[in-house]
């Protein structure tokens, strides 16, 4: 009787596990890759990097969907809060992490050029989704590219649209100390001239100055046409809004570093005079499809502008993983330099540095009603 019984239920057993096999899941046997997500989800740019994020688990679970796949990727998100020595801790996560193949991050330039050499060290492959700073990939490290375009392609035609058609023959500058402030102020200083501009005045402040008043006082007897300020989302609303204060009514302008609502919501008002130039994706199919599966995914947050080169970045990474492997981590570098991946943003290719070779147009932001608009010259 007891012999049965045991019988019965090693019969019972070894049913239940064939049945589980057979309803198992396609990816059961698929070799278990794990890819980096790095961006601010904390703190003033929050919003540009949670859209980011999103568009990163957004590929990644597509790419989970096909059945004929040989690889199931994992996410592994972590936030660097704007901030460089966050992100070189949350970078140094990621590296250590043997299976983690390769990684996308960062929105701001500071971070990602201190984590750069983190990456290079440990050979792992970074692909940049936000980040604009030249300094990026003028470098050439092996395991950086970027699908994102430069501060240069966003200055060079904000420039000469600030001198040939809104007139503004003097502009002064005001940016950060920072490698991406410094950047800006540059790019900006060469460029207006070539359009026939004068750059009457530079001011470098520390990042997160919050008092610009003197400067902007003195401004006010120079007879300047607008306001250039080199920096990112909060000090630029400090900006704007102490430009109000002292009564410098002039236009104040900048690139996609100020593109957020954070912006609005320091400067209050005073935002309505800000105009920044923004990276324009071509309308692609892919970039329709994108905005589609987004909207039907539900996320908690709305897209930011940087969803869709997050999920360029992540599925770069996936094509090249598909490609070569993921065990050879300088093979894998040399595969995304070579790729060719039809993507949301265009066509994707690198130059020999690594930067993105995406055709880009600019588009003009301002604030009207108290929400970033199409710019619309009075």
């Amino acid at each position: 009787m007891a012999y049965s019984t045991i019988s019965r239920r090693a019969v019972l057993a070894g049913l239940l596990l064939s049945t589980l096999a057979f309803v198992a899941p396609a990816h059961a046997d698929k070799t278990k890759v794990k890819l980096g997500f790095l961006g601010p989800l904390s703190g003033g740019n929050a919003q540009q990097g949670l859209g980011a994020k999103n568009g990163f688990l957004l590929a990644i679970e597509q790419a989970n969907a096909k059945a004929d796949g040989a690889y199931e990727f994992e996410g592994v998100v972590l936030d660097d809060a704007s901030d460089p020595q966050t992100g070189v801790s949350a970078a140094m996560k990621l590296v250590n992490d043997p299976e983690v193949a390769a990684a996308t991050g960062h929105w701001n330039s500071p971070v990602a050029l201190a984590t750069m050499p983190v990456f290079a060290r440990f050979q792992t492959p970074l692909v940049v989704w936000g980040a604009i700073s030249p300094a990026i990939t003028q470098q050439n490290l092996p395991e950086v590219t970027r699908v994102t375009p430069t501060l240069l392609t966003e200055n060079k035609p904000l420039s000469e649209w600030a001198v040939k058609t809104l007139g503004a023959k003097r502009i002064a500058i005001v940016a950060d100390t920072s490698d991406f402030g410094k950047a800006n102020a540059d790019a900006v200083s060469a460029f207006v001239p070539e359009a026939g501009g004068e750059i009457v005045s530079t001011d470098l402040l520390p990042v997160g100055s919050t008092d610009f008043r003197t400067i902007l006082t003195a401004l006010k007897s120079k007879n300047i046409d607008a306001i250039y300020f080199g920096g990112v989302i909060t000090e630029a609303g400090i900006l704007a809004k102490q430009m109000k204060e002292v009564g410098l009514d002039k236009p104040m302008l900048g690139t996609s570093g100020m593109y957020d609502p954070e912006f609005i919501a320091v400067a209050g008002d005073a935002a309505q005079a800000a105009i920044v130039s923004y990276p324009a994706a071509a309308v692609t199919d892919n970039l329709k499809k994108l905005d589609a599966d987004y909207a039907a995914r539900g996320f908690a947050e709305a897209a930011s502008p940087y969803t869709k080169y997050a999920f360029d970045a992540t599925n770069v990474l996936i094509q090249a993983i598909n490609e070569v492997g993921k065990d050879d981590k300088p093979a894998l570098s040399a595969a995304i330099r070579k790729i060719k991946h039809e993507g949301a943003t265009g066509t994707i290719t690198f130059d020999a540095n690594g930067q993105t070779e995406t055709p880009v147009a600019i588009e003009l932001k301002t604030v009207r009603d108290g929400a970033w608009t199409d710019y619309k010259a009075n």
